[in-house]
Order: structure tokens, then C-alpha cells, then sequence
């Protein structure tokens, strides 16, 4: 059979169900999605690797009787190994490295049943909040293909929006999945740190500040993959606690009372697009309107110190992935080899000195402790996800003579010409500007969801973020669960959207 007509109508754990009823096959699932991608693709670029004769032998095999048997499933090409496949992270220096072995998520994914049908695609080692690789090209949003998804998932979240998959991997060490899933009107919930496994190559991520789940259509998707996933691996250097009963029971619960904090200043940036401000109000109101106890609060940090003390770790992390490529792939890497803003970024790491390091982390971690002060007071605190609309492709770029500068002192290796120029502060200016409200939450580790509530006179989906206490997911749940009842999302389709075939 060609596909399966009534793909649109359920979710992941819906498709299960037909899989297990016997009403649909999972091979029909996989040669729909196929069909759909290979449609799609070509204005979204949202797939970048293939996997169908791979998916097409799963999908014939005996799967894992797992709570998404037989669901088509999208990988995104970051950090994750999936064995005989290329992880290319986005970059040029890594386009042909195949890992030889499954990471610890993957493998917990396949035991949820899935089928994974291809990979898709992110910026150059998830470094920035657009997916625009030069290896791959940009992925466009299904909403408006002039716009960026967002990212670092944007591939993903593109995918997911335009119903080539229930829902897809996906990762966040800044907002990566909460800002693609604001850009394409999806759900995506960053979970506490620790909840899942990141092992087996890796202890942490960015000092902890990554984290990988999915984006879904359905609250019910997240919270179900979630069970299906959570707990600490062999080796895990800390985890959260476990819940005390499963996440998908947490769906159908009523949230209570909840003491909601609502703000529109932005943590590090300045300015904050009118739309965002109007989403972040008629989304109090709902809250209010629910039964919530909504005021308008806010914890206080001090947004430039942490931005400096956020680069400075981002980019001694690049840096160390520059030179663990090359001995991964036993060879010198240079300019050429990457895009000229992850290369200065390395040339920045590669410039800082230990004590600037520990500084960064230091100060990372007594804002925590701000943040979770501000948290015995309040269940929830709501922002916009980001501080704009989706923007149109390029608008984030580097350009004129930042551009011409960056691409020549990248080629002469010019790292402390470039700290003599205050390069991280700049780049920090340039970068939170969009996303001043999401990386706060993946230096305290606590759980954070981008829900699809508001869309604005133009037709662009703006998503409003909800964070929780330190692994209380539950809570997240249980509101998302609330909201998604109050306010669909389910029945708004971008334009590029798949249809049956």
C-alpha cells in the first residue's frame, strides 16, 4: 500500500494504537512518510539523510512492543549516534564519520518502537538558533518558506509542522527545542537535566547544559516518549529524580491552583517584538481565565555578566569539538573545514584561560541558585519563547564588514586579535537579541516547554514558554494538558503541509 489516508488525523501514540489493533501496518505508516518527504522536502529541506530501505526492513521485522510500535520517526543529525549512519552535526569536517555503535537514546528510542525514517537538519554543531549549514543549506518554515524553523532543531520542528512525522528527535543546550517549536507552532519540552541519557560517548554536554527529547504535535507524544526514554544511563555523572508516577498519567491530571509568574522583560537582550508581548498577555489571560494565580514577576540576574559567562562556555565547548574531531578523524582541521563563525567561536575557546572558565561556570551556577529561589515562590514561570516572530532566512547571518572581518580573522587565526576586540561581547549582543529568554533555563537544568498558543496577523506561529521547578515536569504536563484543551493548536496546518496520498 502506497500510504495511509487518515495519517493527519492521530498522533504518534494514535498510530500505535492502529499498529496494534491491526487496523494499519507499519510498513503503510513508513511508505506514507516517505511519500510525504520526498513531496516536501524540496521546499523545506527539512531531511538531509535518508534512511528508507533501513526504515522499510524495520518496519517487515518484529518491532518492540513499545508505546510507539511502528510510528515513523525522525532523527536530528547532532550529538546522537546512530550506527552505519553519518552524524554530520552540520559541518563539513564531520560529513563523513560513521559511527560504529548506537547511543544510549537511540537505543532507548528504537525500544519505544519507532522506526526511524531519516535524519534531519541543523545549523554547524548546533550553534546558533536558525538552521542555515552551509554543508546542507537552510531549512524553510512550513508556515512561510521565506522564514527560518528556528533551531538548532529546526529540521525537526519543520518536518513535525508539516506532517511528514508525528514527531522527530530533538536537542537543546540554548532553546533548541523550544525555539523551533515557537518558529513552527509544535510542542517541544526541554526536560530537567539528567532526565535523559546522553552516554555512552559522552558525560555531559556543554557542561551540562544540553539535553535531547522531541518535538510533537500532541502534548501526550512528549510526555509518553518521555516514559519511554527517562532514567540514567551506565556511568551517568548525576540524573534527575524519578517521577513519581508516569508522565502520561500526569496528562490527564488537573494542574490545581497554580501560582503563575508571568514577564516580558527579556533576561539578556533589549527589545522585544510587539506580537511576543500580545502572545505573552492573552496567554496570562487564558492562565487567569483557567483558574491560575497570575502576577506579573520575574527573577533578576544580571543578563550581560551571564551572557559573557554563556558564550565563554559555548565557546571553550566548540573548540574542544574542533580538536576531539581531530582525533576522532585523525586529521588537522582548519578554517576551511567549518563555517567562519564556528571557527571564530573555537578561536575564542581556544583563547580563554582556565580561570575564565571556572569564573563562567561559577557564576553559571550561583544564577541557578537566583533562579531557584525565585521558584519557592512561584509553581511556573511564562515568557514569550523568543523575542520575535520567526525571522526571514539570512536575517541572523553575519554581515558587511562584520562578515569580511570575521571570514579574515578566522583564515589568520587571529584569536586574540579577536578577544582584544571583545569578541565574545559582541557576540552575545548579536545572538540573544532573538533568544534572551531560553538559555537561562539550560544553565539552572530546569525543565522548560514551548507551547503553541499564539499566532499573529500574519500567520506566524509565536510560541509562549512555560518553566517549571527543578525536575517537575509533572507540573509542565499537567498545564500543557490544560492549555492544549483550552486552545488546540492540532487543527491549525501550515500552508506547506502534506496531504494524503
Amino acid at each position: 500500500m502506497s500510504g495511509f489516508s487518515d495519517y493527519d488525523k492521530y498522533d504518534g501514540l494514535g498510530l500505535a494504537e492502529l499498529v496494534r489493533k491491526k487496523e494499519v501496518k507499519p510498513s503503510e505508516l513508513v511508505e506514507e512518510t516517505i511519500s510525504r518527504i520526498e513531496r516536501l522536502n524540496p521546499q523545506l529541506n527539512a531531511v538531509i539523510y535518508k534512511m528508507y530501505e533501513l526504515a522499510r526492513k524495520a518496519a517487515d521485522g518484529d518491532l518492540p512492543d513499545g508505546p510507539f510500535k511502528g510510528v515513523p520517526f525522525l532523527m536530528k543529525d547532532i550529538l546522537m549516534a546512530y550506527a552505519g549512519v553519518p552524524l554530520t552535526m552540520g559541518s563539513r569536517f564531520f560529513k563523513d564519520f560513521i559511527p560504529d555503535h548506537d547511543s544510549e537514546l537511540v537505543k532507548r528510542f528504537k525500544a519505544a518502537g519507532i522506526i526511524v525514517v531519516g535524519k534531519t537538519n541543523t545549523p554547524e554543531f548546533g550553534l546558533v538558533p536558525i538552521t542555515e549549514p552551509e554543508l546542507f543549506g537552510p531549512t524553510n518554515n512550513p508556515w512561510d518558506l521565506s522564514r527560518t524553523p528556528g533551531g538548532s532543531s529546526g529540521g525537526s520542528a519543520a518536518a513535525v509542522a508539516a506532517r511528514m512525522v508525528p514527531l522527530a528527535h530533538a536537542s537543546d543546550g540554548g532553546g533548541s527545542i523550544r525555539m523551533p517549536a515557537s518558529c513552527c507552532g509544535v510542542f517541544g519540552l526541554k526536560p530537567t537535566r539528567g532526565r535523559n541519557p546522553i552516554g555512552p560517548d559522552f558525560g555531559e554536554a556543554w557542561r551540562g547544559l544540553v539535553c535531547d527529547h522531541v518535538l510533537t504535535r500532541s502534548v501526550r507524544d512528549s510526555a509518553a516518549m518521555l516514559d519511554a526514554t527517562a532514567g540514567p544511563d551506565i556511568g551517568a555523572p548525576y540524573y534527575a529524580v524519578p517521577p513519581t508516577r508516569s508522565f502520561l498519567s500526569e496528562v490527564s491530571s488537573d494542574p490545581g491552583k497554580l501560582r503563575i509568574a508571568f514577564t516580558s522583560e527579556p533576561f539578556l537582550g533589549s527589545i522585544v517584538d510587539e506580537d511576543c508581548v500580545k502572545g505573552l498577555e492573552a496567554t496570562a489571560k487564558l492562565c487567569k481565565d483557567l483558574g491560575h494565580e497570575v502576577s506579573e514577576a520575574a527573577p533578576q540576574i544580571d543578563g550581560k555578566a551571564f551572557a559573557k559567562a554563556f558564550l565563554t562556555i559555548v565557546c571553550v565547548e566548540t573548540r574542544a569539538t574542533i580538536e576531539g574531531g581531530e582525533v576522532l578523524l585523525n586529521r588537522k582541521a582548519s578554517f576551511k573545514d567549518f563555517e567562519p563563525s564556528t571557527w571564530v567561536l573555537g578561536l575564542l575557546g581556544r583563547q580563554c584561560r582556565a580561570p575564565e572558565l571556572s569564573k563562567s561556570l561559577d557564576l553559571a551556577q550561583l544564577t541557578a541558585r537566583q533562579i531557584g529561589e525565585f521558584f519557592s515562590t512561584y509553581d511556573v514561570l511564562l515568557t514569550p519563547t523568543l523575542a520575535m516572530p520567526p525571522v526571514t532566512t539570512g536575517a541572523l547571518q553575519p554581515k558587511g564588514v562584520r562578515a569580511v572581518a570575521m571570514r579574515l580573522l578566522g583564515s589568520l587565526n587571529a584569536g586574540v586579535l579577536i578577544n582584544k576586540l571583545s569578541g565574545i561581547d559582541v557576540s552575545a549582543q548579536h545572538v540573544f537579541g532573538f533568544m534572551p529568554y531560553t538559555p537561562l533555563f539550560n544553565v539552572t537544568g530546569q525543565p522548560a516547554m514551548s507551547v503553541p498558543l499564539y499566532w499573529n496577523n500574519d500567520g506566524l506561529p509565536i510560541g509562549m514558554q512555560f518553566v517549571g521547578r527543578y525536575g517537575d515536569e509533572a507540573t509542565l504536563f499537567r498545564l500543557a494538558s490544560q492549555l492544549e484543551k483550552a486552545r488546540p493548536w492540532s487543527e491549525r496546518i501550515p500552508p506547506i503541509c502534506a496531504k494524503p496520498s
